[in-house]
């Protein structure tokens, strides 16, 4: 089983106390976010646990935690955006100067193979045009050459509910650069060759364009064929069938909740609604099952504690 910590929301920036209480308790509990009354029992157990793909713009408050979750036995990668957009689009992110100075670390702590930079989502707009990208994409490609081993470009999706939010920036005016096919292609090949010049290698996440003509692979997220490079293992290649058709991460389970990220960013599909992330935020106990709420009504075997078996040999 891969964990995915999370999608859908940040658990190393503002959760990292709440996750490693669960990694000590051996399991948490998940609801169904279609369904709040389906609660599904999860094992943090190292044997249970093939790999731990952290996503995040901020691991700060894990890095203490790194050598006892190593030391438990757990294995892991990190899959880190900084992307240095305007304050109007990403409220609460680290400083571009602070995201690549903790980038860095984690990189010197964990090994530049298990850090894994995302350029991501690529939004056109007034605000971030073609030559403010290029401009952004090559300042931070030279910053992280040597400290990661790839980079993970993917261009804005726009929902209902995210579009709601881009419409409350003032004066922003954006589109889709994927129906504008030549410009898409030339601001990937030109992305593609900032990315050679800084030897990383570059992949596109869930996109239906192909730009394989411009040097970018479809990519995978959670991508069997890297953690078994990494860790020795041999995870087969079981497309994850809760993703988009584009998308081509391997199965994994998820452990974040919709709505509780704080970082503010107005283009994020997960956080739609930030009013409700931060009234969300405030019934966060660190010490419950869940990442949100308590575990009052729930099946009482669901929070039975795990037997650790001593080793005597």
């Amino acid at each position: 089983m891969i964990i995915s910590a999370s999608r859908r929301t940040d658990i190393p920036a503002f959760y990292s106390e709440w996750l490693m209480n669960r990694i000590r308790a051996g399991f948490l509990l998940t609801r169904n976010p279609f369904n709040y009354h389906q609660v599904s029992r999860v094992s943090l157990l190292p044997e249970d646990v093939d790999a731990i793909v952290f996503w995040t713009r901020n691991p700060t408050k894990l890095l203490p935690y790194l050598d006892e979750l190593t030391e438990l036995g757990h294995r892991f990668y990190f899959q880190f955006t900084i992307t240095g957009y305007p304050r109007a689009l990403e409220a609460k992110t680290l400083n571009p100067h602070k995201a690549l100075d903790v980038f860095k670390q984690l990189s010197a702590k964990v090994g530049a193979d298990k850090v894994i930079w995302r350029y991501d989502p690529i939004l056109f707009s007034n605000m971030l045009p073609f030559d403010e990208h290029l401009r952004l994409f090559s300042k931070l490609a030279g910053e992280l050459e040597g400290h990661t081993r790839r980079v993970v470009i993917s261009f804005a999706d726009f929902y209902q509910k995210t579009e709601k939010n881009l419409k409350t920036v003032d004066t922003l005016v954006y589109s889709d650069i994927t129906h504008n096919h030549e410009l898409c292609l030339s601001l990937s090949q030109k992305m593609a060759d900032i990315a050679r010049q800084h030897d990383l290698a570059i992949y596109s996440c869930a996109e239906d364009v192909d730009l394989a003509t411009q040097g970018i692979q479809h990519g995978k997220c959670i991508d069997e064929a890297l953690i078994n490079n990494l860790f020795g293992l041999l995870l087969a290649n079981n497309k994850d069938p809760g993703q988009r058709e584009a998308c081509g991460c391997v199965k994994s389970v998820d452990i974040g909740v919709y709505n509780t990220c704080l970082h503010g960013c107005k283009y994020c599909y997960a956080t739609f609604n930030h009013s409700q992330a931060n009234t969300n935020f405030k019934k966060h106990d660190p010490h419950s099952p869940f990442l949100l709420g308590n575990a009052e009504g729930v099946d009482p075997h669901l929070l039975q504690p795990v037997i650790f078996q001593q080793n005597l040999f």
